[in-house]
C-alpha cells in the first residue's frame, strides 16, 4: 500500500457510515481502481474521444458494471446510496470511467424492469460481465427532456413492431448490440412503447461518432430506423410502459450527473487546494492569502450541503419514496450548477497553470458542462421542481400566520 493510499482526504467520508460491509468495500475497490489505474490514463483517455474500451473492461471485470444488475444475472443489484459513492469516486478523476457506471445503468436499467425473463436470461448476464452493450435511444432532435414531445412511431404488425423514426445524442451507439428504443404507438399517441431492436435489423442506421467539447471516452451518434421491425416479445413491459421506463431510467441517471459533478468538483478542490500550498505569493503561499480561502471556504461548505442532498435522494429512490423523481430533480440541478462554478473558481485559483491541456483542471472543466445539459438541462429541472412545488402549496397546511382568506385582501 502506497503512502498516499494511507493519507486522508479533504472531503470526509462520513456518508460511508450508512452502507454495509459489503458496500464499504466496494467504494474501497473502486477508490483504488481510481488511484492505481483509472486516475493515472484519464488525460489519456480525454485525448482522443473513442469508446475507453480498457477503462470498460477493467470496471466490468472487478464488479463496478455489475451494480447495476440483479444478483441472479450475476450483479450485486446495488442500493443507490452505494452507486452515488462509486460515480463519485469515479467523478472525482475521470468523466469517461464515471459515466461508463452511469450509461451501463441508463442504458439496461429497462432490460433489467421490463424485458420478458427469456430476455432477461439471454441478455443480463452477457450485458453484466461487459461482454456486450446496451443503449439508451430516447432523444430525438425535436425531445429530449420531454418525453411527451417524441415523434418516433411503433406500429403493430402481427408478431412484429415496425419502428420510424430518428434519434440522436446516443451514447454507445456505435458500440452497442441491443437499442432501448421508445417511441409512441401509431394508433394511440398518447401510449409509448419501449422494445428491444438489435445492431443488425434491417432499415436501421447509425452515423458516425459526433465530436463534442469534452466527455472524451463515451462518443456519441445519431440513430435512424427506417421499417425497422422488432418482434413483440422484444418489448420492455407492456404498450403503455415506455414513459414510465423512461422516467425511471433517467431518474437514477439524473442522481449518476449529480453525483459526477459533485466527484470532479471534489477533485477540482483537492487540486487547487494542493497547488495553493505550493505557490508563493507576496512572500506566503497562496493558501495563506484570506481572500483564496474564503473561495476555498464556500467550494467546500456548498459540496458537502449537495452531497447531502444527492444521498437524500438517493434514500428516497431506494425506499421508493413517491418524491424521489424530484428529489432527483433537484439534487441535479443543485450538483451539477454547483459543479460547474467551483471547477471554474478552481481553476481561478490555479491561475495560468490550471489553463494548460497538461494539468487536469482544463479537462475538469470542459467536462463540468454537460451535466448541466445532460438528462435535462438545469432550466428544465428548474420548472419542474417550481411547478411541483406550486401544485402542492394549493392542497397543503395553510401556514399559521395567515388568516383563512385570500390574500389578496391584505
Amino acid at each position: 500500500m502506497t503512502a498516499n493510499a494511507c493519507a486522508g482526504r479533504l472531503f470526509g467520508d462520513h456518508f460511508l457510515s450508512r452502507l454495509n460491509v459489503d458496500e464499504q468495500a466496494m467504494v474501497a475497490n473502486v477508490r483504488r481502481l481510481a488511484r492505481d489505474a483509472l486516475g493515472p490514463r484519464a488525460a489519456e483517455v480525454a485525448q482522443r474521444d473513442v469508446f475507453a474500451w480498457d477503462n470498460f473492461r477493467l470496471l466490468a471485470r472487478e464488479g463496478v458494471i455489475g451494480t447495476a444488475f440483479p444478483r441472479e444475472y450475476g450483479g450485486t443489484d446495488a442500493r443507490q446510496v452505494l452507486r452515488i459513492r462509486i460515480i463519485e469516486e469515479l467523478g472525482r478523476v475521470c468523466s469517461a470511467s464515471a459515466s461508463l457506471v452511469t450509461g451501463a445503468d441508463l442504458s439496461c436499467r429497462a432490460i433489467v424492469a421490463g424485458a420478458s425473463d427469456d430476455n432477461k436470461a439471454r441478455l443480463l448476464p452477457a450485458l453484466c460481465r461487459g461482454d456486450i452493450q446496451a443503449a439508451f435511444a430516447l432523444t430525438e432532435p425535436g425531445a429530449g427532456s420531454d418525453v411527451r414531445g417524441l415523434s418516433t412511431t411503433i406500429r403493430r404488425e402481427g408478431d412484429d413492431y415496425v419502428i420510424n423514426g430518428r434519434k440522436k445524442f446516443i451514447t454507445r451507439g456505435t458500440t452497442a448490440d441491443w437499442f432501448m428504443v421508445v417511441g409512441r404507438a401509431a394508433h394511440d399517441p398518447s401510449c409509448f412503447i419501449a422494445v428491444l431492436v438489435p445492431r443488425d435489423a434491417a432499415g436501421f442506421a447509425i452515423s458516425p461518432e459526433v465530436g463534442k467539447l469534452g466527455w472524451a471516452g463515451v462518443p456519441i451518434s445519431s440513430l435512424q430506423f427506417k421499417d425497422v421491425r422488432a418482434q413483440v416479445s422484444d418489448r420492455l413491459g407492456a404498450e403503455g410502459d415506455g414513459f414510465d421506463l423512461a422516467q425511471d431510467a433517467l431518474i437514477r441517471a439524473r442522481m449518476g450527473h449529480a453525483s459526477m459533478a459533485l466527484g470532479r468538483a471534489i477533485g477540482a478542490v483537492e487540486i487547487a487546494a494542493a497547488y495553493m500550498v505550493d505557490r508563493k505569493l507576496f512572500g506566503k503561499s497562496l493558501g495563506e492569502h484570506q481572500g483564496a480561502q474564503w473561495m476555498v471556504a464556500d467550494m467546500v461548505t456548498q459540496l458537502e450541503a449537495a452531497r447531502a442532498l444527492v444521498h437524500l435522494a438517493a434514500e428516497k429512490y431506494d425506499s421508493g419514496d413517491p418524491d424521489a423523481g424530484i428529489f432527483a430533480s433537484m439534487a441535479k440541478l443543485q450538483a451539477t450548477d454547483l459543479g460547474m462554478k467551483v471547477v471554474t473558481d478552481a481553476l481561478q485559483l490555479t491561475g495560468g497553470r490550471g489553463y494548460l491541456q497538461d494539468f487536469p483542471l482544463e479537462r475538469f472543466f470542459r467536462d463540468a458542462k454537460l451535466n448541466q445539459i445532460g438528462e435535462g438541462s438545469s432550466e428544465v429541472h428548474k420548472t419542474v421542481i417550481g411547478r411541483d412545488a406550486i401544485r402542492r402549496v394549493r392542497t397543503l397546511e395553510r401556514h399559521p400566520c395567515l388568516k383563512f382568506e385570500s390574500l389578496e385582501n391584505y
